[in-house]
């Protein structure tokens, strides 16, 4: 495998702006704006830049690159802790029962409760791949890479991690989650509220939105049958999301009633398990394919290669070392795939 994710440089601009544009909408971390890519990825170099080794409001931005050909194919993100410049808002879904004596009859009814139960979390999210490059464990590569960043970085994020799926979105752009309660009150269309979201931040969220508790009960069907339920497109990214450690618990996006999901970081699979080894040197023969990385912050480099490991050091395939940039006597960490 020839790509590597690698932190986005000034000049991946239009390739990132390319692939936002092939969303289909409800990306809130990647939306097809120009400007709002170019604020992403100068707060993104602030972040790479930073010397304190503490956790804040940072962004990391990577893109997964083959080299030899010069093309990018995938982007995604890190973020350092969560409703730090503005509220992160959740619907929490509970349930409230109620019993009548009267009538001998119990009444349990849910509710959507509006909260910021994750603020202070980091969070893992703008993943995409573009449509030719999905296959060969590109979205493996690209999702796992941002684990491995973590661990080498791992006082600059906090204890917990989160991750918000798309929701469901019919076929001409709209969601039956967002008309049913949001729309009713913004006077906007979901596609405009997710654009103007993607691009100011969700204030307008705590300005203009009820804070009481809805009961689903009120909701129409279309709505209540797509709370918690990703968007079709993501599902296999749960898949995976699920696989590293991360958890469903109730907790749905405020636009399009996709599910947030969250694990602790030092409990992700990738986390957990990988391991730093001392590079001796490059091979050519034998070895398991594992997931690798090393680097630090703009130095930083993920890509998939062989290992032959010797007690606490380890040869790569010099293709991979290249890929990393790596030198004999530094150190990198490797996963199982």
């Amino acid at each position: 495998m020839s790509y590597r994710v690698r932190p986005a440089r000034g000049d991946d601009f239009a390739a990132i702006y390319e692939m936002a544009k092939l969303t289909g909408g409800g990306f809130t971390n990647l939306p097809a704006d120009k400007a709002a890519l170019v604020d992403k990825l100068q707060r993104s170099q602030e972040g790479f830049a930073k010397t304190e080794d503490v956790p804040g409001d940072d962004l990391y931005v990577f893109v997964l690159e083959d080299p030899k050909e010069g093309v990018i194919r995938g982007t995604c993100q890190v973020f350092g802790m969560v409703g730090q410049r503005q509220p992160f808002y959740s619907y929490r879904i509970s349930n409230l029962t109620q019993h009548s004596p009267e009538l001998n009859r119990t009444f349990r009814a849910e509710m959507l409760t509006l909260c910021t139960d994750f603020e202070g979390a980091s969070e893992v999210g703008g993943l995409f791949l573009h449509p030719g490059a999905r296959a060969g464990g590109l979205g493996m590569l690209l999702a796992r890479s941002r684990y491995l960043f973590m661990k080498l970085h791992r006082t600059r994020f906090a204890e917990r991690v989160l991750a918000e799926l798309r929701g469901v979105i019919d076929d001409k752009g709209g969601s039956p989650f967002w008309d049913a309660i949001a729309g009713r009150f913004f006077g906007m269309t979901f596609q405009e509220a997710d654009a103007f979201n993607g691009v100011h931040g969700t204030q307008f969220i705590a300005d203009l939105m009820p804070k009481t508790p809805i009961y689903t009960a009120m909701l129409p069907e279309s709505a209540r049958a797509v709370m918690g339920v990703p968007h079709p497109s993501g599902r296999a990214a749960l898949r995976m999301l699920e696989a590293e450690g991360f958890r469903y618990d109730g907790y749905v996006d405020i636009f399009d009633g996709g599910p947030t999901v969250s694990a602790p970081i030092d409990q992700l699979r990738t986390v957990r398990e990988s391991r730093e080894l001392t590079f001796s040197g490059a091979h050519d023969e034998g070895g398991n394919t594992m997931l690798v990385a090393s680097g630090r912050l703009g130095n930083f480099a993920a890509a998939c290669g062989k290992v032959r490991m010797e007690g606490d050091s380890a040869a790569l395939d010099g293709e991979t070392a290249a890929l990393l940039g790596i030198q004999p006597g530094e150190t990198f960490l490797a996963a199982a795939r």
